[in-house]
């Protein structure tokens, strides 16, 4: 499927493009670009999500872990030398092209040839990122939504406010009142380690190409707990049976690396689940969103419930 619009785009960059085509159609349109000598990724985002701003953001930074070696889509030039072009108010990126397949599929069991092997790359893979990022120095003007705990948990969440979610009970809305009230409290207390985090590592935005991983879809990347990054994937692979080993192989990967208090795990774990409570409330008018919904409701009721009961231990 070709798109007049994503044809001008393209026309902003010097390149040859013998096809232009529509691959995927999520939060962004993805169009595979294909030329004599390489294949891109032409991205249009969605409108009104991301200022011109916070993409060109997104665009240094990903440039700047390229260059330190992370592998993940790096970033082309327009033919004016910038690397978010408007076209049409429409906000369009050129990104080189990774092979591979996607870790997994969302409500689909993992299909893994070695998955302990898998999930331990993955942690070097998320602590390489989050050393490199630290060795960056940030350029002025560089802003991305912050994962902090205004982010989070503040009057205006990155993704809503999910407490107020207009389908929960009077039960749920008040265990995630005091599940806030609480997780405030436990967030005031002490350092927390804090840096740029790509912040939506799940299956879907991890290509696995042989023995390679690849990370794409820094969309929601800014500033935040590191915690985290690795609460996200491991909140979503709760349903795996292995789930445990996965996990403790993401977590001894990431600390091969690099070094990480994970005394909190259990809280930003809880807190992830919660995001997903704020994030469908705008997204209610797409298919299956309905039954998303639910699911994401009772995932943190549940998760909630037994951080609460533990006292913080455990979900």
């Amino acid at each position: 499927m070709t798109d007049a619009l994503a044809q001008l785009a393209i026309a902003r960059w010097d390149v040859d493009a013998t096809s232009v085509e529509l691959v995927a159609e999520r939060e962004n349109r993805v169009f595979r670009v294909i030329t004599p000598d390489a294949t891109y990724a032409l991205r249009q985002h969605r409108s009104g999500y991301r200022t011109d701003a916070q993409l060109s953001s997104e665009l240094a930074w990903m440039k700047s872990l390229d260059t330190a070696g992370l592998s993940l889509p790096r970033p082309i030039a327009g033919s004016d030398g910038a690397h978010l072009q408007l076209v049409n108010e429409a906000q369009f990126d050129l990104l080189t092209w990774l092979s591979g397949r996607q870790l997994g599929a969302f409500g689909t069991p993992l299909d893994l040839d070695d998955p302990e092997r898998t999930f331990h790359d993955l942690g070097q893979a998320m602590a390489r990122l989050h050393k490199a990022s630290d060795a960056w120095t940030v350029p002025a003007g560089f802003t991305r939504p912050r994962w902090d705990a205004d982010g989070l948990i503040g009057e205006t969440p990155q993704w809503g406010r999910f407490w107020e979610n207009p389908t929960l009970t009077p039960d749920q809305k008040t265990l995630f009142e005091t599940f806030r009230a609480e997780a405030t409290a436990t967030l005031s207390e002490g350092q927390h380690d804090f840096g740029l985090i790509h912040a939506d590592l799940l299956r879907e935005n991890i290509l696995i190409d042989g023995r390679d991983l690849h990370l794409i879809d820094f969309d929601d990347g800014g500033p935040g707990y590191r915690l985290f990054e690795l609460a996200t994937t491991i909140f979503r692979i709760r349903e795996e049976t292995n789930a445990p080993v996965l996990q403790s192989a993401l977590i001894e990967g990431y600390q091969s690396e690099r070094t990480i208090n994970i005394t909190h795990l259990p809280l930003f774990i809880a807190l992830r689940a919660c995001t997903y409570v704020g994030w469908i409330v705008t997204r209610m008018e797409l298919q299956g969103a309905q039954e998303r919904n639910k699911q994401h409701i009772n995932n943190a009721t549940q998760v909630v419930t037994n951080w609460l009961n533990s006292g913080g231990t455990h979900v």
